[in-house]
């Protein structure tokens, strides 16, 4: 997307609230998100090279795209299984800023979600390549694999159009956090209990979801995962949108300096960041 992911957030969040099933039925947002589509998870890492290495040969990935920026010294890699153009396929952009080689990455951003046809066969994979597999227990149903810096990826049986099926958080009140992502941002919500929500645009089944994992535990974002991005019409309703359901825009909508793309964005109730990228503007990065 934009290359502005070049510092880290360190924020904490507490609830201990109970809730039960039923959470899907909270208002929906207005018809300024109706068309709008996941588009990638950004994150940053030490080793772009190794981590590239790792998701080509271990998850059978391709480099989509990649940008260098010497001036303000970073680089970002976009990587998937497919083009991103109309965001017809979620991707996962890295982001290396010069010289810092470690990152904490908190205890909120749980993993990606990869669908493969047979998760024994991804396994070894995984294995053959000299990956990591730090639980295998649920085999053949899931297998949870972690990347050189620590990253995870869960191993679900499952095949879509899109591998990538889902990016999963740790958040403190469920309830809380359904009704931002519905209302502020109007995603559907497919399934919900007291302990999980799945949301995200048009067909669960063919497009990458958000998963909602209720954690009892403090939420802790580090400062090594940077943000969700989403595609919409117009930013200026989207933030228009945003500050009506009751939440603030955290930047409010503009082009980005040096770039652009125009964007604004918003904060979860557990301080995890999605930017909403206009998606003309979005297309013109490919020209």
């Amino acid at each position: 997307m934009v290359g502005f992911v070049t510092t880290g957030l360190r924020l904490r969040t507490s609830g201990r609230e109970k809730f039960g099933k039923g959470l899907c039925t909270v208002r929906m947002s207005s018809d300024a998100m109706k068309d709008n589509k996941m588009l990638h998870v950004v994150y940053r890492v030490g080793n772009i090279e190794a981590t590239k290495k790792y998701y080509t040969k271990c998850f059978g990935m391709k480099v989509l795209r990649e940008r260098d920026v010497p001036d303000d010294k970073y680089t970002n890699c976009f990587l998937g299984y497919g083009s991103e153009r109309r965001g017809e396929h979620f991707s996962i952009e890295l982001t290396y800023n010069y010289g810092v080689e470690k990152y904490d990455l908190g205890n909120g951003f749980k993993y990606v979600g990869i669908s493969v046809p047979d998760v024994e066969a991804a396994v070894n994979k995984v294995a053959e390549n000299d990956g990591k597999i730090i639980d295998d227990s649920e085999l053949p149903a899931s297998a949870v694999a972690e990347d050189t810096d620590g990253y995870r990826f869960q191993l679900v049986p499952g095949e879509q159009r899109d591998p990538v099926s889902k990016v999963s958080y740790n958040c403190t009140n469920i309830e809380n956090s359904i009704k931002f992502y519905q209302t502020a941002l109007g995603m559907t919500c497919f399934e919900s209990s007291g302990s999980l929500a799945k949301l995200g645009y048009g067909s669960e089944k063919d497009s990458t979801i958000v998963e909602l994992v209720h954690s009892d535990e403090a939420t802790e974002v580090g400062d090594g995962y940077g943000q969700i991005a989403i595609s919409t019409p117009d930013v200026y309703a989207a933030a228009d949108s945003i500050t009506k359901s009751g939440f603030e825009v955290t930047r409010a909508p503009g082009p980005v300096p040096g770039i652009g793309t125009k964007v604004t964005a918003v904060r979860d109730p557990d301080g995890f960041k999605i930017v909403l990228v206009d998606a003309e503007d979005f297309e013109l990065e490919f020209d």
